[in-house]
């Protein structure tokens, strides 16, 4: 990948490590930023999908930067298991700034598996889980806006621990909410165990 790792972050959770049940807590990653209007951030979060082999799981708020969801569509036309839940403001037909369809019309166009979260006032994460071990998060909506407008970070950390916290979260929100009103492909499969690389 393009982007450099910055810094290696190992906190330890006491003797035993991180929480085995818990949803969160300390855990080594290795970790690389990203800042707009500086940095082209989408090309880089584009290319992480890129690399993805396996799985990428998405939990998106604003969803509609073009270089991420034709990432997106590539990485499920080779075969990658690439599933969302966005928030209830992408389950549209509104069209988006360059004539393209608001985040769950094209994901379902794409045969992507899609719920929209809509047991909460907003469904806020913008967080992508990549083969189990890469979690990219942060302020930034996945939108043009975000990329062109805004003074925005992405955050990206390589660790199986905390991506298996992200993981379980995406489970828990996917479970609550609906599938989008477009479709989008056959059910929810669940992740592999997070695995060590």
């Amino acid at each position: 990948m393009r982007w450099a790792v910055i810094a290696a972050i190992g906190l330890v959770a006491g003797a035993a490590g991180p929480r085995e049940t818990g949803q969160s807590g300390p855990a080594p990653a290795m970790v690389s930023v990203c800042f707009v209007p500086a940095q082209a951030c989408e090309a880089q979060i584009a290319e992480a999908i890129e690399s993805a082999v396996g799985s990428v799981r998405v939990q998106a708020y604003g969803f509609t930067a073009p270089a991420i969801l034709d990432a997106l569509a590539a990485a499920r036309a080779r075969g990658v298991d690439v599933q969302a839940v966005l928030d209830r403001s992408d389950d549209t037909d509104k069209v988006a700034a360059a004539a393209r369809s608001t985040g769950a019309r094209f994901t379902a166009e794409a045969g992507i598996p899609t719920w929209i979260d809509d047991r909460v006032a907003i469904a806020h994460n913008k967080v992508i889980v990549i083969d189990a071990h890469l979690v990219i998060g942060g302020s930034y909506n996945f939108t043009s806006a975000a990329e062109h407008r805004n003074a925005e970070n992405v955050t990206f950390m390589d660790s199986p621990v905390i991506a298996g916290f992200y993981l379980r979260n995406w489970e828990a929100r996917r479970a609550v909410s609906r599938p989008s009103r477009f479709g989008g492909g056959e059910p929810a499969r669940p992740v592999a165990e997070v695995r060590a690389r």
